[in-house]
């Protein structure tokens, strides 16, 4: 069959069943998780950089004073990165990327199987 327009099919597979596809929605979650993660590398870098700062000025004999600074600024850059790696996990959790340790594919948890009494000599 011909229409106006051109060929047109027709029968049982005439034409597409498919609708527009749905916009994404934004995920508050997600997005306030995201600004946790920028403000961590943010912190991360200027501590990393003041750690290097303090620990050229200790090596250069400006004092304890400085290795102190140093020790601290290290410490809080550690901390930092760690935070931002949870926070990482965090948001892949969130997007659905991944789910619960112990969840199956629906994200509901598993029962956990009964231990057997006796141990392996039991069980034999």
């Amino acid at each position: 069959m011909i229409g106006h327009n051109g060929p047109v099919a027709t029968g049982k597979r005439a034409g597409t069943r498919r609708g527009a596809r749905p916009r994404p929605k934004a995920n508050p979650l997600a997005l306030g998780i995201a600004a946790g993660i920028t403000a961590c590398v943010v912190a991360w870098g200027y501590l990393v950089y003041a750690a290097i700062d303090f620990g050229t000025a200790a090596r250069g004999g400006s004092g304890s004073a400085s290795w102190g600074l140093m020790a601290l600024a290290s410490l809080g850059a550690m901390a930092c990165l760690f935070v931002g790696l949870m926070l990482v996990a965090w948001m892949l959790r969130a997007l659905g990327i991944t789910s619960a340790p112990g969840a199956d594919d629906a994200g509901s948890e598993l029962p956990v199987p009964p231990r057997p009494a006796g141990g392996k000599r039991a069980a034999r």
